[in-house]
């Protein structure tokens, strides 16, 4: 193991991944941390008393753009906005499915007009802008909250996204959505908590999640590398595959061994600047290839 560089369910969870390698995950859309800083405390790791180090986020930032191009993948990238500094985390924009962009409705008011400067990037570059028809107490939070298993949907609800956005999410979609409930406010996102390897395999924290997910999962997961409270808390979790590359903000050494066993190689990309305002790896990062099929 390595660094490339500092540098409640709405239906069955049916079959697990189908076989081959994820068909998504080679393409990823960033926004520069020009103005990235802890301005506010909108989950349990941000604390307005720790100051990020901007020459340092941006270094970490920059190498996590390089260890995924090193790995085969590419980089698009946004311009930041002043007086957004969380717009940095582009998972969150969003989902894309195809040349379709699904905008999120963030929760708090200091991030909903980041919905307005992604938009306009993705209407920009050609995409079908997609708002969920929602009531106005009802939000959702993007690839913080959904992962595209094939011609499914997997998303989280509890704390950053409702529930009643993935009804809306798959009629808006034409797409069955399986549907993960949250528990641990310190995994506010699904994406703390899970990510998917492979058609079989996935990094997954059952104790983000309440029972009856966990069966979900079980289901969806046949092979599934299961994070004890400790190294979940790392954010090892918060990470992308480009490949048989994962790409991670830290490697606990089990989950090393069990990775490297499986044929991956570790990426370990630090972003600690970017763990004080709760966020990791995949947070940075928006998929731009993912299909439902």
């Amino acid at each position: 193991m390595d660094s490339l560089s500092l540098s409640e369910t709405t239906s069955n969870a049916g079959a697990a991944f189908e076989r081959g390698s994820l068909t998504w995950g080679q393409s990823y859309l960033m926004c520069p941390p020009d103005h990235f800083g802890v301005f506010y405390e909108i989950n349990p790791w941000m604390h307005r008393d720790v100051v990020a180090d901007k020459d340092l986020a941006y270094e970490q930032w920059h190498n996590l753009v390089i260890n995924i191009e090193k790995a085969g993948g590419m980089v698009a990238t946004m311009e930041p906005v002043e007086s957004l500094p969380d717009i940095v985390f582009a998972a969150n924009a969003g989902m894309v499915d195809r040349h379709r962009f699904v905008v999120s409705r963030f929760r708090y008011p200091e991030r909903r007009p980041e919905a307005i400067h992604d938009a306009a990037w993705f209407q920009a570059n050609g995409y079908e802008i997609i708002e969920l028809s929602l009531e106005s107490d009802a939000y959702f939070e993007g690839c913080g909250d959904v992962f595209p298993m094939c011609n499914r949907v997997l998303a989280g609800y509890g704390f950053r996204t409702d529930l009643a956005a993935h009804v809306a999410l798959g009629q808006a979609l034409g797409v069955e959505v399986l549907s993960v409930k949250l528990i641990d406010p310190r995994f506010y996102h699904l994406d703390l908590s899970f990510c998917p390897l492979d058609e079989r395999r996935a990094i997954i924290a059952p104790n983000a999640w309440d029972d009856q997910s966990c069966e979900v999962i079980k289901q969806l997961v046949p092979e599934p590398l299961v994070l004890e409270l400790d190294e979940a808390l790392t954010f090892c979790a918060n990470s992308i595959v480009v490949g048989k590359v994962v790409i991670m903000p830290h490697c606990p050494l089990r989950v090393g061994r069990i990775l490297e066993k499986w044929g991956y190689h570790v990426c370990v990309s630090p972003v600690s600047e970017f763990l004080k305002a709760g966020g990791g790896v995949r947070c940075l990062t928006l998929a731009l290839d993912a299909v439902l099929q």
